[in-house]
This record gives structure tokens, C-alpha cells and sequence, in this order.
């Protein structure tokens, strides 16, 4: 889910800054000689605040009032954000190769690195790189799949269909059909790689991928294998997976559809982009009907409101020791899809006014679903609110992994027994079989999005590095996908298609390693969480609601925001500095015990 974590501290809204960045005035860049560095960085700092403030009332007001007017007043405060970062990370170089105190040094390095998107400084380049942006977000978000002229779907509308239909003809229609909007993109998108390599040299990295993985507290290559390492750990898990659900597969459409010592056909797991596979759940429940745990009807039945929703979700943040959310967090969040007007519904948390300000845009049902949703947003919330008192410049995750995976945490404690204890299930007792059925519907999505999580990037650090060339995009794309996730097209593709371009964070140029990050995270977390709150027992029915313990060395992790490498953060929780896989393997050992004997026999791999 998306969130504004301060709305410009880390990310520093990238999108919105690339799409209008304008070289910054000779007379300020003159000026910063007669600064010292600490002075700069207080400066910036002060500067960001007032900014910060004006550009997130314009966009939530553009969030929540989507209107001609409202477009105009988000775009004339993010180019007013644009101009001052824009100048600020000209002056900004003039301090690099000087020995600066730790924390000057790492907010200048933050500012720099606050644009996934860095422009050359050349006014004719920016313009194009910009306007080259624009378009491809604009090409996915207006594409559609036309059987006819007046016979047309939307993405939404498609990835409705693939998580419904079980028809293996219709499926690959649904697929192929989506990927028909990519291939326009395709020379739009080797330009724009051109361009951002150029902005991020003049920054000082080789290349955009060497940026991007410069965010992490430690060398770009170290990071790479730091990503591979961690992926090692879960990939037998993985793999008990994939084969189970090949065979599950080969039994409802046929091996001759499904071959049983081969990749799985992308387009039948249920999603798009065969990213996460909850929706075949139907076809993979291990005990069918064994305790289905239906919050869904407690909530009808007791007709909670969406601000009740919400509530529950602040008493279990509460529980653990911390603050309740403010008076104002009630009055001014989004919590329902107004009557009169057109909204933004995708659920995100907001910290305005550096933290002070917290709210939630969504539009809340009556469901178990959009329930833990609540809770992971008010996670974005609640580490906003803790490191509120940092300067601007460290109001972030410790990196981007961590202020995804807080409420995902969170989430995790959402047991039977905890459900239970707070009236929105009647039985907290679990069979084997049915900890086994809860398993596999967390592992569909949260383990196999694991290889695709980390397959985006790696494809994109190709890209820029040149080690993949144009002429072998979509080549390499599906090298990845099958390298990794085991897993190849339905038909046969080209270099005519342009795939990796139907997936909308490749066109909308949003780094996807914080995700796969953030699934290892919060299961070292909860590992961690469980073992302060005296939680005696098996992982997975640990929940820490109530434990003032936990709660308080998580918001002590949560405090320092960006002010100090993640290193430093994970050890006040965990009392390591080093992210470890080896807790997802914990968590679900019930499930890899039952995947092994389901596998015996079969030829897995591929």
C-alpha cells in the first residue's frame, strides 16, 4: 500500500519532482559558498518544512477532490518543490569530498538521493526526459485490451478476470490482451533510460541502478549481494511451493497444458503478472473447509462502521504502549468514498505537517480484507508519528523496506486467538489442518512474491548497467521470470513485445526492492516481538497485542526515522544488524512439513 511518510523525507515524492524539475538559479548555487555544510543542511531543513507543508495540502486535496481545478493546484506546488530541490542538489555537490560530521553528511547524501528519476542538467534533455515520463505513465494508465471499437477492457477490469475466470483459453486471452499495451512504449523507454543515466552520472553514480541501490547504508554491490543472500534463504521454501502448486494446477487444466517438469504457465496463478497467487486458493486448499475464519460476518452482523474499523486497529497499536492516534486524524481522514464527488479509494497514510497530521485515505467495506489493510496503514501512520521530532531530512523509513513492513508486523498478530479476544471470531481453536490451511493462504501471496519482488529490479540494474541491451529486453525479462519464479509465457514472445513495460512500476519508474524487502523484514520482526513478549509457543501463534514490552522497543526502532543507518535501527529491535530470511523459514514450518509430503514422489524443480 502506498504511503506519505512526511510526504517528502526519503522518497521526496520522486514521481512528482521528475516529472518537473528546472535547473536551479547560479545566484543560490554562488551562495552556498559563503555556507558551511551544517548551516546548508539547516537551511534545507527549514525550507523543506514550509514546503512540505504546502505541497501536502495540495495533494490530499487533489487525493480527495479530483477535479480540473484541484490537477492544477497539485501541479503548481510540486514545480514549486521542484525548483527549490532542484537548486538544492546543484548547491549540495559543492560539499561533496569535504569531512563532514555523520549526520551532515548523511542528510546531504538523503537530499541527493530523494529522486528516483535524476535529469541531466540540460534544459532540453529535462524537457524531454520529463515529457518522456509523462507519456509512458500516461500509456499504462490509459491502456486498454479492444476485442472492437466499442468492445474494450481496463487493466482493473482484466485483473478482475484473471483472478476469477479458470478457463485456460479465456486466461491467455486476458493476458496477451493486457500486454498489447506495452510495445508502444518500448523506444520511449531505451530513450529514457538514456537520459536518467546521464542525470544520475552527474550526480556521481555510473549508472540509475547504482543510485538506487546506494540508498541502503552500504556500497551498491554489497547491497546486490545482500539481495541474493537473502533470497537464498527462502528458496527452498519457495520451491516446495511452486511444485505443489504445479501439480495442483496440472490436475485442473492438464498435464499437457501444465507440464510437470517445466515452468508454470504464467497467466493461471491468478494474478496479471503471476506476482502473487492468493486467488488460486480454491484450487490449492489443502483441507477444504476446515476452519474458515469468517471475520467478514462478524462485521455485518455487528454492523461496525468504517471508523470502528479503524478504531480496532488503533486499541492493538494502543495496546502495545503507544499514543492514540490525534483528534484531527478523525476529523480530516478519508475513511469512505464520498457521494459527491470523485476520489482517490487506493488505501494510503499520510503524515502531514511532519507527523503531526496523520491520516488515511481509503474507502473502507465491511470486510476482513480492507480490515487488514487498516492496520497495515495505521503501521505507515504510527512510524510517521514516532519519528515526527527528527529534522525533515530524516523523516523516513530507516530504509524503504521498513516502513512497509511495520504494519504488515502488525498484521502477523492478527491470530485466531487475538481475532477471538477482541470479538471478531467466536473460536480461537486451530486444528492442524486448519494452521496448515492459513499457511498456504499466506504463503500464495506473501511467499511467492518473493521472486518477483526481487526479479524487477535486478532486470532494471541490467538495464541501466548496459549488461542488457535494448535488443534484448524482453528476452532477458523472461529469463529472470523463469530463472527465478519458474514460471514462462503462455505464447510465444519477442523482442516485438516490450512485457516488462505491462507491470506499472517499470513505465511509472518506482524502485520495487523495498517490497521484496519488506517480506523479509516483518517476519524478523515478529520473531524478534515475540521473544520480548514472553510468547511461549510456535511462531505463528504469537501475537503480541497487549505486550507494553514489545511495543516499546518498537517504537524505539520506529524513532529514528532516516537519522541513522538501518543497520543501527534493526539492532535496537533485533539485536542483530544483518536482515535474516531464516524467520519466514520459522514461520511457516508447518506449512514446509506438509508441502515435502505433498512433493514426495514428484519431480520438482524446472
Amino acid at each position: 500500500m502506498k504511503h506519505i511518510a512526511g510526504l517528502l523525507a526519503g522518497a521526496l515524492l520522486a514521481t512528482m519532482i521528475a516529472a518537473c524539475t528546472p535547473e536551479g538559479s547560479d545566484e543560490t548555487a554562488v551562495a552556498t559558498a559563503a555556507e558551511t555544510a551544517d548551516e546548508f543542511v539547516a537551511r534545507a531543513n527549514k525550507e523543506l518544512k514550509d514546503l512540505s507543508a504546502e505541497l501536502g495540502a495540495a495533494s490530499w486535496v487533489r487525493a480527495t477532490y479530483i477535479t480540473d481545478d484541484t490537477a492544477i493546484i497539485a501541479s503548481a506546488a510540486g514545480e514549486k518543490y521542484a525548483v527549490w530541490h532542484s537548486d538544492m542538489v546543484k548547491q549540495a555537490l559543492a560539499y561533496d569530498g569535504q569531512d563532514l560530521a555523520p549526520a551532515t553528511r548523511r542528510a546531504i547524501d538523503l537530499l541527493k538521493l530523494g529522486t528516483s528519476l535524476p535529469t541531466p542538467n540540460d534544459a532540453a534533455k529535462r524537457k524531454e526526459l520529463t515529457m518522456i515520463a509523462t507519456e509512458l505513465g500516461g500509456m499504462y494508465g490509459a491502456g486498454k485490451y479492444c476485442r472492437s471499437d466499442d468492445d474494450c477492457l481496463s487493466g482493473s477490469e482484466l485483473e478482475g478476470l484473471m483472478q476469477t475466470s479458470r478457463d485456460y483459453d479465456e486466461l491467455q486471452e486476458y493476458w496477451e490482451g493486457w500486454r498489447t499495451i506495452a510495445p508502444p512504449m518500448r523506444p520511449k523507454y531505451e530513450r529514457y533510460v538514456e537520459l536518467v543515466n546521464e542525470g544520475a552520472a552527474e550526480l556521481g553514480y555510473s549508472d540509475l541502478g547504482e543510485m538506487w541501490r546506494a540508498e541502503y547504508d552500504m556500497s551498491p554491490t554489497e547491497f546486490q549481494g545482500e539481495a541474493a543472500r537473502l533470497w537464498e534463504q527462502v528458496k527452498p521454501l519457495y520451491d516446495e511451493l511452486h511444485c505443489a502448486v504445479r501439480a495442483k494446477l496440472g490436475e485442473r487444466y492438464g498435464t499437457d497444458k501444465v507440464p510437470q517438469d517445466g515452468p508454470i504457465p504464467a497467466h493461471i496463478l491468478g494474478n496479471m503478472w503471476a506476482q502473487e497467487w492468493g486467488f488460486i486458493y480454491d484450487i490449492m486448499e489443502p483441507y477444504p473447509g476446515v476452519s474458515d475464519l469468517d471475520v467478514d460476518s462478524t462485521l455485518k452482523a455487528k454492523d461496525y462502521s468504517p471508523q470502528e474499523m479503524v478504531r480496532s486497529a488503533e486499541n492493538f497499536y494502543v495496546s502495545l504502549g503507544m499514543d492514540r492516534l490525534p483528534d484531527t486524524f478523525w476529523t480530516r481522514s478519508q475513511f469512505t468514498k464520498p457521494q459527491d464527488r470523485e476520489v482517490v479509494c487506493h488505501a494510503s497514510a499520510w503524515g502531514l505537517d511532519g507527523g503531526n497530521d496523520l491520516r488515511i485515505k481509503m474507502c473502507i467495506k465491511q470486510t476482513y480484507d480492507e480490515l487488514r489493510v487498516i492496520y497495515h496503514e495505521l503501521g505507515h501512520n504510527y512510524y510517521q508519528g514516532a519519528y515526527k521530532d527528527q529534522p525533515p531530512l530524516f523523516q523516513g523509513g530507516a530504509h524503504g523496506g521498513f516502513h512497509e513492513a511495520i504494519g504488515d508486523t502488525i498484521t502477523l498478530s492478527m491470530t485466531p486467538g487475538y481475532l477471538k479476544e477482541v470479538g471478531l471470531v467466536s473460536s480461537a481453536e486451530e486444528s492442524e489442518k486448519a494452521v496448515i490451511n492459513r499457511q498456504m493462504q499466506m504463503a500464495l501471496d506473501k511467499i511467492a512474491f518473493l521472486p518477483f519482488g526481487k526479479l524487477i529490479d535486478e532486470w532494471r540494474w541490467g538495464v541501466f548497467s548496459g549488461a542488457i541491451k535494448p535488443e534484448d529486453y524482453n528476452k532477458a525479462w523472461w529469463d529472470l521470470r523463469l530463472k527465478y519464479q519458474g514460471i514462462a509465457p503462455p505464447s510465444e514472445r519477442s523482442e516485438a513485445d516490450f512485457d516488462p513495460g505491462s507491470k506499472y512500476h517499470i513505465p511509472g519508474n518506482v524502485s520495487y526492492t523495498r517490497y521484496f524487502l519488506a517480506r523479509i523484514l516483518q517476519f524478523q520482526f515478529q520473531r524478534s516481538l515475540c521473544e520480548i513478549a514472553g510468547h511461549e509457543g510456535d511462531l505463528p501463534s504469537c501475537s503480541i497485542y497487549g505486550s507494553k514490552e514489545a511495543g516499546e522497543k518498537f517504537h524505539a526502532m520506529m524513532a529514528g526515522g532516516q537519522s541513522e543507518p538501518w543497520q543501527d535501527a534493526l539492532e535496537k529491535l533485533t539485536g542483530t544488524r544483518e536482515m535474516d530470511a531464516s524467520a519466514i523459514i520459522d514461520y511457516f514450518a508447518p506449512l514446509m512439513g506438509y508441502l515435502k509430503e505433498q512433493n514426495a514422489g514428484r519431480n520438482c524443480g524446472w
